[in-house]
């Protein structure tokens, strides 16, 4: 696997990141471009919250943990200035979207906004030690933690006394955030919130009898026999379970660390499309026809979480399994989503590998999966030459 190292390195550097730099800045409002056409070009000037934080996460990660240059800096307070000044409402919550000029457009229903918003700026301080920076992080961090039993609030449009389920994405993310957030919290919060979010992943929506992760669970954390209840994301477990692998390593725990790739090599068995590749998107675990209308198709983040999971599993446990599973992802990802002509990777595909669309970015794609991914990638093949024992020699 080390001889990926200057592939994805060269691609992160050389093309993906120029591609942003180049394309997304908008230098008249602020903020950054989302919505690009396969060759940059914009198609749309609708701003995503958590796309422009994802975006000011990801210059300033890599100004802090790869190289410091001026450029990435620019780059990050352009996205920080831009948020500070349009991203929330009058209650400190993150609106959803603005349009083109930073004026909103959807109400602040959706509590991913905050939590790439508390990411952003928690990534921000560490290269611009300005307290209002750690304070927004501070302040939007707590409002997800109080917001934790109901994250949509009065936008909730279900009727949790018919069916009240408990999804996986906020725990999932949770397990992320902690350690992003861990430099400006108390340590005894963070002990506690990790423990309480390594529980909730990995036993309450862990399906023993199939070894399966569920997408929702009932409050108490039973199964329900329903389109939501039977739902199942491969992408969402894979990419959960290598966040579960640096807290066994934030931990030094090797027995979570070891069940963490199980469950991901678990789910890239049974996720995977035999006839023609790749991961499936939505799957039912009975076996029954998805809800979802798009469950079939494969996508860009499926794919490039789950060859950063199966990189970090043999890094840090050796199985031969992880291995292989790298590197079937590998072959898969770089023939389908790489595009042969202009920088950038395509993010969504047929079930038979030709792309559905060729944009570069819209709503949901943007500056964030792709580059973290060769940065994870990149960071983790470069740690294959050190000694396995984590405890010891590995620090995340």
């Amino acid at each position: 696997m080390n001889e990926h190292y200057n592939l994805y390195k060269t691609e992160l550097l050389d093309r993906v990141m120029p591609f942003w730099s180049k394309h997304s800045i908008d230098h008249e409002h602020g903020g950054y471009f989302s919505c690009l056409l396969r060759n940059g070009d914009v198609f749309d000037q609708d701003k995503f919250i958590w796309l422009q934080a994802r975006q000011l996460w990801m210059y300033a990660t890599l100004h802090q943990q790869l190289e410091p240059k001026q450029e990435w800096l620019n780059i990050a307070q352009h996205g920080a200035d831009f948020l500070t000044r349009h991203g929330r409402d009058a209650s400190g919550n993150w609106y959803f979207s603005l349009n083109g000029a930073g004026k909103p457009l959807v109400q602040p229903y959706n509590i991913f906004s905050d939590c790439f918003a508390a990411m952003a700026f928690a990534a921000f301080y560490k290269i611009k030690e300005d307290e209002q920076y750690a304070e927004i992080a501070r302040t939007t961090f707590a409002n997800i933690l109080s917001r934790r039993e109901n994250p949509k609030g009065k936008y909730e449009k279900h009727i949790s006394a018919t069916r009240n389920l408990k999804n996986f994405s906020l725990p999932m993310i949770l397990c992320n955030l902690s350690l992003e957030m861990e430099h400006l919290l108390d340590k005894a919060v963070v002990e506690n919130l990790i423990d309480e979010i390594i529980e909730e992943v990995m036993e309450v929506f862990y399906d023993k009898a199939s070894g399966l992760m569920m997408e929702n669970v009932n409050a108490d954390g039973s199964f329900s026999n329903s389109f939501e209840g039977r739902l199942l994301n491969p992408g969402h477990t894979i990419e959960a379970m290598w966040f579960i692998m640096d807290l066994g390593v934030r931990k030094q725990d090797d027995a979570l660390i070891e069940r963490a790739a199980e469950i991901a090599i678990r789910s890239l068995e049974h996720g995977w499309d035999e006839k023609f590749g790749g991961l499936f998107y939505f799957m039912d675990c009975k076996g029954y026809p998805p809800q979802q209308l798009e469950w079939d198709q494969k996508l860009w983040w499926v794919h490039i979480e789950s060859l950063i999971c199966m990189a970090k599993a043999y890094q840090l446990t050796e199985k031969p399994k992880a291995k292989h599973w790298f590197e079937k992802l590998h072959a898969y990802t770089w023939k389908h989503f790489k595009d042969p002509e202009h920088a950038e990777w395509y993010g969504y595909l047929k079930r038979d590998g030709q792309p559905l669309s060729t944009q570069k970015g819209g709503k949901w794609k943007g500056c964030f999966h792709v580059p973290r991914g060769l940065f994870q990638i990149m960071q983790t093949l470069e740690k294959m030459n050190a000694p396995v024992n984590y405890q010891k020699n590995h620090t995340l």
